[in-house]
């Protein structure tokens, strides 16, 4: 079988938890699908030259690199309907989208959609104007309506879409992401976790939030919160420092003036952009991970952070609930108190930090992108997934 995948979102040139979708489930799909030929559709106009090679190292992979304006071709697509991507890429069999995009496709062929998340409808305010019309213009409820199967990453994300724009449930099939297996338990004296304790001049005991700095994350409710626990902390919980991770997002400024002024500001630290092979240890390292987002459609830091066996704090609104499971403490977003005594809580008992450890190992086996590709691969045969 012939099957076309649409990766343009590797071109945005940022790490994001759709780009961690696309190259974590298409490297097990590819390595586990040798039957099938993949064909990509890629276009970037301009120097941006992603690392594609998780996809070149595959026979059965071919790639179709294009250098299209991104403006006429979606132009052309959005009002013209035209070139039929899966016509563009030589004829396929059925076309996998993996992320939501401007497309046109013949009428002939299947297609298959996943939906991330709808933070775009629920909180557009967390979204610059020129990005609210982006999303606007691609049509997202359209692209579903002509999609013949829709997968979502998590049943928060399956409902949303289900009630904001009315399309049938059978047609929607929730199929959750895994994480790497680059994520797990490392000894807290490896050589990689002082490498990057020394990288990043990381304080011994932290608390740690990863993602960008953007007014969804709820960041600032994770500030007030830290300095109600430090400035009440007695005796070893004064010791723990704030360790935020992630590269500045739009309207950040608000958070950082913030944390400028705040009154325990020297034990905040501010790592920005913190690379990917990093990012184990950075888990490892910490005490506790803490997640407040007010809208999440799946996920990946703290699934990433189960898998390293650390104790989770997460909002307990959207899709946070399923990830964590009963192996971390959920939180109201809008309570900075209740992440307060949610710190106090793990921080100042051993044993629930042992327990929740021990959970997290758990509930991370329940997320593997080797059963991910099991459940994709069933839609792209044409054969509906029942539950």
């Amino acid at each position: 079988m012939k099957i076309g995948i649409d990766i343009r979102a590797l071109a945005a040139g940022k790490h994001s938890g759709v780009e961690e979708y696309i190259r974590g489930l298409l490297s097990e799909l590819f390595r586990t699908c040798p039957e099938h030929e993949f064909i990509l559709f890629f276009n970037a106009w301009g120097t941006v030259t992603p690392d594609l090679s998780f996809a070149e190292r595959f026979q059965n992979v071919t790639l179709k690199r294009f250098r299209i304006p991104n403006k006429l071709l979606n132009f052309a697509l959005w009002y013209l309907r035209y070139p039929k991507l899966d016509q563009l890429i030589g004829g396929v069999d059925v076309f996998f989208m993996p992320n939501m995009n401007f497309a046109a496709f013949s009428p002939s062929v299947r297609l298959i959609v996943t939906v991330h998340d709808l933070s775009f409808e629920w909180f557009p305010e967390t979204f610059s104007s020129r990005q609210r019309l982006w999303h606007y213009a691609v049509n997202l409820r359209g692209l579903l309506r002509r999609a013949d199967s829709i997968v979502a990453v998590s049943q928060s994300t399956a409902d949303d879409v289900v009630a904001r724009y009315r399309i049938p449930q059978d047609k929607v099939t929730v199929i959750h992401s895994g994480a790497g297996e680059v994520f797990r338990p490392l000894d807290r004296n490896s050589l990689s976790l002082l490498e990057v304790q020394k990288k990043y001049q990381l304080p011994y005991r932290f608390i740690l939030s990863l993602g960008t700095l953007e007014p969804r994350k709820n960041l600032l409710s994770l500030l007030r919160a830290y300095e109600a626990f430090h400035q009440a902390a007695l005796g070893e919980l004064i010791k723990y420092d704030l360790v935020i991770a992630g590269p500045p997002g739009w309207k950040c400024e608000e958070f950082l003036e913030a944390v400028r002024k705040s009154p325990v500001r020297h034990h905040i630290h501010l790592l920005g952009f913190v690379d990917e092979a990093d990012k184990p240890a950075l888990y490892n390292l910490a005490s506790v991970f803490v997640y407040p987002s007010f809208y999440e459609g799946f996920g990946f830091p703290p699934l990433e952070a189960l898998k390293c066996g650390v104790p989770v704090i997460a909002s307990h609104s959207a899709s946070l609930p399923e990830v964590i499971g009963e192996a971390g403490v959920l939180i109201d977003p809008y309570r900075p108190d209740e992440i307060r005594e949610a710190l106090v809580q793990i921080l100042s008992d051993k044993e629930f930090q042992s327990t929740l450890r021990d959970a997290s190992i758990t509930q991370s086996l329940k997320f593997t992108w080797s059963r991910s590709v099991e459940e994709v691969r069933y839609l792209l045969m044409g054969n509906p997934i029942r539950r």
